[in-house]
């Protein structure tokens, strides 16, 4: 199997406090690829503890995950993960038996690519909330109040920056927003600056009124934001901007650092609703650019040849984004996502490889994927 983002490279660097904490505070992030592996073919696959989704798909395989798995590696056998199936599943076959009784939420993507993906949430968002939490402690930015100009309802990303600030007692301020609204106007070929600026509003009125430690949203929504605010961020008394979903260039990145976050830490990260967080690496010696790095075992990203999944591109190389999810209630091997980014050695802070300069990806001939807002 190629090598996959994730798996320590071979000159692992020096342990990080920020690592430390991680495996602290998620245990399952110190267990090691092909143990985890094993693990959750167990889990997914076993009927005790499987989900009907995937129980239902054993005998089609042409191999059995409980025998014929013995690590990482043997994922491909699953061969790539058509999405479709996420589309049409009922909710209730998407809950693993061993999480019967356990409260969940049904979350959906945000449509970028054709009608919504839906996921079980019944652990994953508890883990997604104490990896972004231990980043912000070792950043000084845990605690306060958070104001979410994100989307909400079947979304998980309002959730999350709700669960994160109830998990040390913050209030979260939203702003009501409908990602999917605006792709479709894009793709209509109708103009996106009216909602835009109805969402400027909410935001500026919750900055003035509540003023906020955090501000999550999104690269795009960030850069019509803070020119269109009569103060700089930290007037408003924010100490950090958290952004994900859609990419931003190197020349917008320099822009907004440069022009309007003076006084804010601006954490980005690298993710989405299949995914979870990819963390940012700043940059460094060995890496100009900001990066982004998916803690393993629960998820690994491979870069390949877009003719090719099997094959990765080498190191510094753009390739198309290839996902592999082992969550106890997400399991997704094999998934072709829609972005392309440039293959990135290990991080001060985390001893595997990343990925920088994401972007939408497009074959030849064909236009990107419609980003929007989100």
């Amino acid at each position: 199997m190629p090598a996959i983002s994730g798996v320590p490279a071979t000159a692992t660097l020096a342990a990080s406090p920020l690592l430390d904490r991680l495996r602290e505070t998620v245990p399952a992030l110190a267990v090691d690829a092909d143990t985890w592996a094993r693990r959750m073919m167990r889990w997914h696959f076993s009927e005790e503890t499987g989900s009907p989704f995937w129980l239902r798909r054993r005998a089609a395989l042409g191999f059995d995950p409980l025998r014929d798995v013995a690590g990482l590696a043997d994922l491909d056998r699953f061969g790539l993960f058509d999405k479709q199936a996420l589309r049409t599943a009922p909710a209730a076959d998407l809950v693993p038996r061993g999480f019967a009784h356990r409260p969940r939420r049904i979350f959906e993507t945000g449509g970028t690519t054709g009608r919504p993906c839906r996921v079980a949430d019944v652990t994953t968002g508890e883990i997604n909330v104490r990896i972004y939490r231990a980043m912000l402690e070792l950043r000084g930015l845990a605690g306060g109040d958070a104001l979410a100009m994100t989307p909400s309802g079947p979304h998980a990303y309002g959730a999350f920056v709700a669960r994160l600030a109830d998990s040390w007692a913050g209030n979260t301020l939203a702003v009501d927003f409908d990602p999917r609204w605006v792709k479709r106007l894009l793709r209509a070929g109708q103009p996106v600056e009216p909602y835009v600026e109805h969402l400027i509003e909410q935001t500026v009125e919750l900055l003035e009124l509540h003023r906020p430690r955090l501000l999550f949203t999104t690269s795009k929504l960030l850069l019509e934001l803070a020119p269109a605010l009569p103060r700089p961020l930290a007037a408003y008394g924010v100490r950090g901007v958290c952004t994900g979903g859609t990419s931003c260039t190197a020349e917008e990145t320099r822009y907004l650092e440069e022009n309007h976050l003076q006084g804010v830490q601006w954490i980005d990260t690298y993710g989405n609703t299949l995914m979870g967080h990819a963390l940012q690496g700043d940059p460094w010696a060995g890496c100009a650019r900001r990066a982004y790095y998916l803690p393993p075992p629960l998820g690994f990203i491979r870069l390949v040849d877009a003719a090719d999944w099997r094959q990765p591109v080498a190191m510094g190389e753009r390739g198309r984004v290839l996902l592999v999810t082992l969550l106890e209630d997400l399991f997704l091997p094999n998934l072709l996502e829609r972005d392309s980014a440039v293959r990135t050695g290990p991080h001060p802070w985390f001893p595997w490889e990343g990925v920088r300069d994401v972007q939408p990806y497009a074959a030849a001939g064909e236009a990107a994927a419609t980003e929007g807002v989100y």
